[in-house]
Parts: structure tokens; sequence; C-alpha cells
């Protein structure tokens, strides 16, 4: 009878606990935030996909204005795995891009850089930085309407479901659809309801392989060719064939439709009824029996999008009573949305996803962090872990990187593509920082599931990443330290002949070898003494008048606009990265407010300001993290889908929002060690921030 009573007591107490727990309504907080658009605005496209694949719309639901809306947030149809090259008339070799550098490290360096001469050598670097690029899959939209056309538009974005609600007046007849994206397959769906019975065409570009845009080519059919593999009584197999690139779009409907090719590369679909529905599923290789129902997309779409947003980790602002607090949580839900759409594919994201093309598609992994980090901090450490195999896949050109340049182990590219052949740049090729993300990511993804295998399964990448780290710093034997040179630091605005010792990558390089010596100690391993002797003599921050400088070689940094432009590295160094040794508060405190107070902030980008938020909030400066995260700057823009905008060329910008997410992570549930209840906002009383299921910071 006893053990009963107990029983019934815990179980009392238990139910006590979670009424006072007081959940946050988690339906609710997305559908307050869910995004409406009431007029055509080539900046408030909104999209539909699952990491892999992206579709994103105008307010006809579908992509019926693509060069009405190329220089706002352009139609993209674009996945992880669709890429073209131009012909290689030239046979250029990836070799006639490399150039030699002395760095002093005792041997010269071969970096992919961008030529000027030999002639040869600059159109080699050009055609190395154009291809492989991006492609635009398609763009599936209404026939022969014009913007001017529609009016009463009411659509908007059901985040829990991921359904697109798109309701317009085109002339005199009210249109209504419904978009969805497949969480697992690389497929579209439409349901349409007109009494127009608008036809809707699939039209095929062939690219541009510009530096950004859009990727749409609409003048040139005669260099590709789409062709109808076969046809059904509700479905078409196509082949959309340019050059030496060709891929398959499987089109299925239901209703009384009829199909047929208009031109070389449209295939337009006629409905004979008022509801009909369409899917279009897009994949490089030959899909055969895989039609799906539209309702069917939208049932998995609606099943997936409830199980993201009830699994992983959410922030409630509805309580505070700050004004700022209600935008600050659209920007959070939107850019969870978002980073889950575009970001969370087998290959690193683009740095404006799979939306449109900026630097021609390729992907940049100094990002990486930027666009992912979050995942593993929000209970979402699965889709992280979708992409981080991808190193594996390009660990021999990393490892070719690094023996070119006479080190040791594997060194990360910056700008690349699946292939991860190193794209020439003059500034790319000389970065580091994009060195120690890999040993950071993995860390996390271990922190969310330390008995997962994570160790084992990531041991061969970090490993091989510290011994580059290890063979590249330098040992100066007269101050009897570590020092990092021949490099261009995250702050772009340095030269590699003059840099050393810039702040943040010698913190992260502390970081990284650290955290890789752990690594080997779960392994069983024995610690690497190099590593240790590394990690306790490396050069701290070089600092004058107590501030820190840009590097140990910048010592007018505070007198030139070119170290106060930029990124602010510096404050990466604790924000980004824990506390260490290398590094004294008091110093960072005086840099920090500096910097705060005359940064050139027009010169900066959006992850710019999640990074001050963060040095911000371990320096227990709360409001200033709150004001930076919302400062009124261009580039701290965020327009009504959510996305973060820059300038004319950067209309949106994931970094931003995946540094944002971060950076609430860190003011939320903290980081090590830290014992401070939501130590990134005031306690002014204005702020009463609720969240779950977001885990510390390292």
């Amino acid at each position: 009878m006893r053990s009963v009573f107990i029983l019934i007591h815990i179980i009392l107490g238990f139910v006590s606990f979670l009424m006072s727990a007081d959940p946050i309504d988690r339906e609710s907080l997305v559908a307050r935030n869910n995004p409406r658009v009431t007029e055509i605005d080539t900046l408030s496209s909104l999209t539909v996909g699952n990491g892999e694949f992206a579709f994103t719309v105008d307010v006809t639901g579908l992509q019926s204005f693509p060069e009405y809306y190329r220089n706002g947030i352009p139609l993209g149809t674009q996945s992880q795995w669709g890429w073209h090259s131009f012909p290689n008339t030239g046979n250029y070799s990836h070799d006639e891009t490399l150039g030699e550098y002395d760095f002093g490290h005792g041997h010269t360096e071969l970096y992919s850089t961008q030529l000027k001469e030999p002639e040869r050598g600059k159109e080699a670097c050009e055609w190395f930085r154009v291809n492989p690029h991006r492609l635009h899959l398609g763009a599936i939209g209404f026939v022969g309407i014009a913007p001017h056309m529609v009016s009463e538009v009411n659509q908007m974005l059901d985040m829990w479901s991921g359904t697109l609600y798109s309701n317009c007046r085109i002339g005199a007849e009210m249109v209504s659809v419904k978009t969805c994206c497949h969480p697992d397959r690389d497929m579209m769906s439409a349901e349409i309801i007109s009494g127009m019975r608008l036809p809707v065409s699939f039209r095929f570009p062939y690219p541009t392989g510009a530096h950004a845009d859009d990727a749409c080519d609409w003048t040139a059919d005669s260099l590709h060719v789409t062709e109808i593999v076969s046809l059904r009584s509700h479905g078409a197999l196509l082949r959309h064939s340019l050059d030496d690139t060709y891929y398959y779009i499987n089109v299925s409907w239901s209703g009384e439709v009829s199909a047929s090719m208009s031109g070389r590369n449209e295939f337009v679909l006629t409905p004979e009824c008022d509801s009909w529905s369409f899917t279009a599923e897009f994949s490089r290789d030959m899909i055969v029996g895989s039609d799906m129902a539209a309702a069917d997309v939208r049932a998995a779409s609606s099943r997936y999008w409830d199980y993201f947003w009830r699994s992983g980790g959410v922030v409630d602002f509805s309580r505070c009573t700050d004004p700022r607090a209600r935008e600050l949580e659209r920007r959070v839900v939107l850019s969870q949305y978002l980073l889950a759409v575009q970001c969370a594919g087998s290959t690193p994201p683009q740095e404006t996803g799979l939306t449109y093309n900026s630097w021609f598609g390729k992907f940049h992994l100094e990002m990486i962090w930027w666009h992912q980090a979050h995942f593993a901090l929000y209970g979402h450490a699965n889709l992280l872990a979708r992409t981080l195999p991808w190193y594996g896949s390009a660990l021999p050109v990393a490892r070719d990187i690094a023996r070119r340049q006479g080190f040791e182990g594997v060194r990360w590219m910056k700008m690349t593509d699946p292939s991860g052949i190193e794209a020439p740049s003059k500034v790319g090729s000389f970065l580091i920082w994009q060195q120690p993300h890999i040993i950071y990511l993995a860390e996390l993804l271990h922190r969310a599931d330390p008995h997962g295998g994570v160790t084992d399964r990531y041991a061969e990448l970090v490993e091989e990443t510290a011994r580059f780290m290890a063979s590249f710093a330098s040992y100066d034997p007269d101050n009897r330290r570590y020092a990092l040179k021949g490099i261009i630091p995250a702050q772009e605005t340095l030269k590699a002949a003059e840099t050393v010792n810039p702040p943040f990558e010698l913190s992260y390089w502390h970081f990284g070898l650290s955290t890789a010596n752990k690594w080997r100690e779960r392994r069983g391993l024995p610690r690497n003494e190099k590593w240790d002797d590394i990690t306790s003599s490396l050069s701290h921050l070089a600092h004058a008048d107590s501030l820190y400088l840009a590097a140990e070689t910048a010592p007018q940094t505070y007198h030139d606009i070119r170290f106060t432009s930029d990124h602010m590295a510096v404050l990466g160094a604790l924000g980004i990265l824990p506390m260490s040794p290398l590094l004294e508060p008091g110093i960072m405190n005086s840099t920090f407010d500096w910097i705060y107070s005359n940064w050139n902030w027009n010169k900066t980008w959006g992850w710019d300001y999640p990074t001050t938020a963060m040095c911000a909030t371990r320096l227990g400066e709360p409001e200033k993290a709150v004001n930076a995260l919302l400062m009124d700057k261009r580039t701290n823009t965020y327009l009504p889908n959510g996305h973060n905008y820059q300038d004319a060329r950067l209309r949106c910008y994931l970094p931003g929002n995946g540094g944002l997410l971060t950076a609430v992570a860190l003011m939320t549930a903290g980081w090590d060690g830290c014992t401070v209840e939501n130590p990134g906002f005031p306690k002014d009383g204005k702020w009463d921030v609720r969240w779950e299921g977001i885990k510390p910071l390292p």
C-alpha cells in the first residue's frame, strides 16, 4: 500500500510540474508570425522546400512572373544537386589557376587565385570561377497573364504545415492556389481552383553563368532542349538537356487536363475543369513510377512541419513588454523556417540558399557555421547531420590543397561546389577561419547526442583538420610562441602578405586544437602533445591603448577606416568562441565599447550584428546585445518573408538569419558554466523571454 501512495504522490507531483511549467503554445507562436502578402512586392516572394530542394513563388502561388521578380527575391527552383558547366573549349586545367607565394613558412605555397597573367592563366581562373554554376531547374507558372492584371491579393504561408495559400483576382476571376513541397523528395505540388482555367507552363531556361542573378537566360533556346520522354493519361516525364548536363521532371496531374509542348523548352498543362492539381518532381536520374497526388504531398508536408515545430527549440516573446520584442520574435520564427527550407541539404548552403545564385551558386565554407550551427542548438541536429558527411567526400581535394602548400592534414577550401574543387579567388583562397568549423560543428553534434556515435563518425575529419592547423602555425623562437601568418583574416580588408596574428583566428586555433584533443581522449587515444604545446604557446591577442588590434601587424587599427569596416571579427574571439587564455576580459570590454560606438556600421554584413550581440552577452551587456540584434541598419533589414536584406545584389542573405538564431540561443540558454537566466536579455522587467529545447553553446 505504501508503494501505491508513493506512486500516486509521484504522479501527482509530475502532473503538478507539467501544469506549473506552463509550456509554450507552439502552434500559436508560429501562426502569429506566418508571413502575409496583400500586394505584389518583388521582395516578398515566399518559398516552400525541404533543405535539398526549394520552390519560390510570386503572389499567384506559382512562378508566373519570373522576369518581373528577377531583381527582387527571384522565383527560383533550385536543388543541391542541380549544377551545370559551360563547355571547356579551352581545355583549361585547375593547375593553371595556381600562383606561387612565400609567406615565410619555410617553403613556397600554391594558391588558386585570380591570376592577371599569363593570359591563359587568367582565362583558366575565370572559367573555374564560373563553372560549375547552380541551375534554375525550371519556372512553373500561369500562362497569358501580367502583373497589372492581379488584384485583391491575399497570400499566407502557414509555416506549421508548410502550405502556401494564395488567393487573388486575375482580371474578373478569383484564383486560389495551395502550394507545397514534399519533405523527402524534390517535388512541388499545386492545387488550383479557378473558373478562368488558366494554363500552367513549365519553362526551362539556359544558365547565365553570372556572378549573382536568377540564372535564367530566356534568349538561348537553341543551346538546350526539353523533350517528352513519355506521356501518360495523367502524367509526363520530361528531360531537359543542356550541353553535357541533363535532368528529369516527372509531372503528374489530376482532373481533365491536356498536355503539350509549346516551343523548344516549354511544356504546358491546359485544364478543362475549374478544380485541378499537379505535382512536379525533379531528379538527376530517370524517375519511374513515382506519381503522387498533390493532396498527399500536402499531407506529408503537414506531418513534417508539425514534427519540426513540436520537436525543436522555440522562443516565445509574447510576455515581453519591450516594443522591440514582437519584431525579434518574428525574425526568429521566420529564420527557423527559412533555414530549414534553404540550408539543410546534402551540401553546405549557398549564401542565398536555394532562392537565386550568388557567387555563381557556389557555397562558402567559412559561412557554414553561420548557416547551420543553430540546428544542433535548437534540437535539429539531424539537419546538421545531413550536411557534414559532404566533408568526407571532399577530403581528397582538401588533402591535396594542404599538400601543394606544404602542410599536413587537410585545408578546407573557401568557395566551392559539390565536387569540392577550389574556385579561384584573390581573397577566399587565403582565408583560414573555415578550418575549425568542422571541429566546432562536429562538437555540437556530439553535445546534442553524446552516445550517438558522432565521435567515431567524424574522427578522421577532426583529426586531419587539426593536423593542418598545427602544421600551419609557425614557431617564433625569439619570442617562444606560435604565430599565424600569410592569411587574409575574417575581416577581409587586410592583406595576406602583411597580416600576422589576427585575433579571431588565434582564438579559433586555440579552440579547435583543444577540442580536437578532447576528441582523441574520447576515442581512448593519448592527447597530441604538439597540439597541446601550440595551444599553450599561441600568441596572445595584440592590443594597443587597451584595445585589441585587427592584427598584430595593424597598429593603426583605430585610425584607418580600412580596419574599422567590414566584419568586426575581433568580437568573435569572445562570443562565437568561449573565453580563452589568449585574451583579457577588460581589454575585450574596452574593445567592444569602442566598436559598438564607433564602427562603420554601414560597411557591415548581416552576421556582424549577431557577432556583436554574442560578444555583448558573454561580457554581461544584455541591453547592448538586444540593441545589436535590432540595430536600424540596411544590412540588418529583415523583409516581410524573413529574408535578411543586404543590398541590391544580395536581396537575401541567410548567414544573417542563422547568426540571429545562434545569438538568440546564447542569449537564452547561455554557455557552459553560465549561471545567469536569459543572459542576453535585460533584467528591467520588460524581457520575460520563455524558451524550450535550446542547448547552451560551448
